[in-house]
């Protein structure tokens, strides 16, 4: 399931029908002469949205106002070179006018809830909770919100938070607990790298591009076409550049080369946007035909920059993928500087108390992220052609670092009722909610094609990939993951149709998709509360349709595309229209609104049950109270973000917008 965080659906938009397969690169219009002057585009845009209410029932208000200056300037150079980059900078001023949701006033105090039994204990109210707990036996589980002295360690004042979870779920049973939300120079409570995201300052929020990865500079590369003998050419592609495989538009099954930036708008701006671009090196060997094919080309791509993995999105910002920014910032606060974490200690049965964990106990212990050598660079090699009778097809390869974190449990830590410290040397915790990020490396193999389909009067897009090294989140497992193999597949279908009713003298662009997605070795086992295992879905499908319509001379173009979860049952409709005002002013006016079946069956094991501390972690009344592992008991958080995918993570995230482009 982890690869249904990359499907996107803002691209549907760019879907287009071709009568014959896409031209190979070899087959580019020629460069223009060597004394041609630079050629420079300026576009402005404002993209202005607005989110209705919460799972909390608060309006959330102005949600995005990002401001975007682009500059693309291309030019020829001498011998053959060719040079063309593109400057992008902007300002979201969301921090700035909506700071009660996002900026330095957000959040606040909580309160954290028990489950089935006495009144609910505050979250402020540390004397009683700790009373009961410590009546238990748990004397060494310190209270972890010290408001008393900032420089102590564990402070962690109940002010500029949130619950876990609380804009797409409400109370329901699950493991929850405090989540800074304010930037990192108001706030720095479990602000980390989580790999290019997670540690920024407001600044760093309202102007994303100007970091120190320099991402102001989007592109900025050299091409050359040198010939060789027979007719042949090798072309390279050296810079700061996007590569694109394979020929789905919405679902990164082969297009993994680039990381993408989820809190951009999460996934709704197009993917040439909101890919991260990274220095690589392309060469590519152009065969041209032989007896049996139109053309031939092999592709070396090879990604030297430092590692990046997607951008999630950090918690307190307005665009939060699978809220998962905030669990990670929530957990590491935790680690750091303890907490209470609700629905958690076994009183008696269906009694679940907010229980208090100092710091150094669980929560996210450490972040590894890959440092720049040869050995974590990344490479990748791609055979494309076109037959004889018109069928494009490629077949890939790429070993690449993973872009999305693995977390890997039952690390060293201290025993929260002894106050026993176990290091990794000792084999830490079996089963503990402590956890060091990774990002581990992933082989893949696939392959795409496209062609014709006359009888349909269509086109047909196909792209299917193996991977091997993902690793997913495994409550059977000691180390609370697992790693397995993913088979993932597209297929799209392109109609250019008349509807009359629509417009009589020009086709409507109907464009359907179906991913699918298949893990192996997939883990679920009934224990005595609930399913174990793997929360992401052994095989689930997703299908989207898009309906784009041309209107006024193809002034005005309405669409509407619609994406449907099957497994998740979360399904979301954004209907859009755009009008070109004149050759150089759109105006795009739409919105997105998701819907949802329940969540019952999002709920997934949450390891309370998983007895990491034996006997003081076993359920009341447990047949083995000294034997770690899970027995089940779970809830939404934090493991049912992964069954409810992007869509339904994002169920009250209902948004309206109107975005003006313009260009100079």
């Amino acid at each position: 399931m982890q690869s249904l965080l990359l499907a996107g659906l803002a691209g549907a938009a760019q879907a287009q029908v071709e009568s014959v397969p896409a031209p190979l690169a070899s087959q580019a219009a020629p460069l223009p002469p060597v004394d041609d002057p630079w050629k420079v585009d300026i576009y402005y845009e404002n993209d202005t949205r607005y989110r209705g209410q919460d799972a909390t029932g608060s309006t959330v208000g102005l949600s995005k106002f990002r401001n975007t200056l682009q500059v693309e300037a291309d030019k020829k150079l001498a011998d053959g070179w060719a040079f063309r980059s593109i400057l992008r900078g902007s300002f979201d001023g969301v921090y700035r006018l909506n700071s009660d949701q996002f900026g330095r006033k957000a959040g606040g105090p909580i309160t954290l809830d028990s489950t089935g039994g006495p009144p609910p204990l505050p979250h402020g109210g540390g004397a009683v909770n700790k009373a009961v707990v410590d009546g238990l036996g748990l004397t060494n589980n310190a209270f972890g919100f010290n408001s008393s002295n900032p420089n102590a360690p564990g402070y962690n004042p109940n002010e500029g938070l949130r619950v876990l979870g609380d804009r797409w779920h409400g109370r329901d049973g699950g493991v929850a607990f405090a989540v800074p939300v304010r930037p990192c120079d108001t706030d720095k409570r479990g602000c980390d790298d989580f790999g290019g995201y997670g540690d920024q300052d407001r600044s760093d929020l309202e102007l994303p591009e100007f970091n120190e990865r320099l991402d102001v500079l989007r592109e900025a590369f050299v091409t050359k076409t040198f010939p060789l003998a027979d007719g042949k050419q090798m072309f390279l592609k050296v810079g700061k550049q996007q590569v694109v495989w394979g020929r789905t538009d919405l679902f990164r099954v082969l297009d993994v080369i680039n990381p993408v930036d989820y809190s951009r708008n999460n996934i709704y701006d197009e993917l040439q946007d909101i890919r991260i671009p990274m220095w690589i090196a392309q060469a590519e060997y152009r065969m041209g035909p032989s007896e049996t094919m139109q053309d031939r080309n092999l592709q070396v791509v090879w990604n030297f920059d430092k590692f990046r993995a997607n951008n999630l999105g950090q918690c307190g910002s307005s665009n939060v993928i699978l809220d998962a920014g905030c669990f990670f910032r929530g957990m590491r606060n935790l680690w750091d500087n303890g907490g209470t974490v609700a629905n958690f200690a076994n009183v008696q049965p269906g009694v679940l108390l907010a229980t208090d964990f100092g710091p150094g106990q669980i929560g996210l212990r450490k972040v590894h992220l890959p440092e720049w050598n040869l050995k974590n660079t990344q490479l990748g090699v791609k055979y494309e052609g076109v037959s004889q009778e018109g069928l494009s097809f490629s077949l890939n390869a790429l070993t690449y670092r993973s872009q999305l974190p693995s977390l890997r449990g039952g690390k060293g830590a201290q025993n929260s009722f002894t106050g026993v410290t176990q290091t990794d040397a000792q084999g830490g915790w079996p089963y503990l909610i402590a956890f060091d990020m990774h990002f581990p490396r992933v082989h893949l193999i696939g392959g795409s094609m496209d062609f014709e389909w006359e009888a349909a009067k269509a086109a047909v897009r196909v792209e299917a990939a193996l991977t091997h090294g993902e690793e997913f989140a495994n409550t059977l497992k000691p180390e609370l993951y697992s790693k397995n193999r993913v088979f993932r597949s597209v297929i799209g279908f392109d109609r250019p149709t008349f509807i009359p009713w629509i417009n009589p003298n020009r086709t409507t662009l109907i464009s359907a998709q179906l991913f699918y997605q298949h893990i192996f070795d997939h883990e679920v086992k009934q224990m005595a509360f609930g399913r174990a295992g793997m929360p992401d879905w052994q095989d689930n499908v997703i299908g989207t349709l898009l309906i784009k319509a041309f209107l006024a001379n193809d002034r005005v173009s309405p669409q509407l595309i619609t994406a449907y979860d099957v497994r998740a049952k979360a399904l979301v409709t954004a209907p859009q229209v755009d009008w070109l005002i004149s050759d150089k002013l759109k105006i795009s006016v739409g919105g997105n609104f998701k819907w949802r079946d329940g969540d019952d069956r999002w709920k997934f094991d949450d390891c309370r049950s998983c007895n990491p501390f034996p006997p003081f972690t076993a359920p009341i009344g447990d047949a083995n109270p000294m034997t770690p592992g899970s027995r089940g008991l779970g809830g939404l958080e934090p493991l049912g973000r992964f069954r409810a995918g992007p869509i339904g993570t994002a169920w009250k995230e209902n948004e309206v917008f109107v975005t003006m482009r313009y260009q100079f």
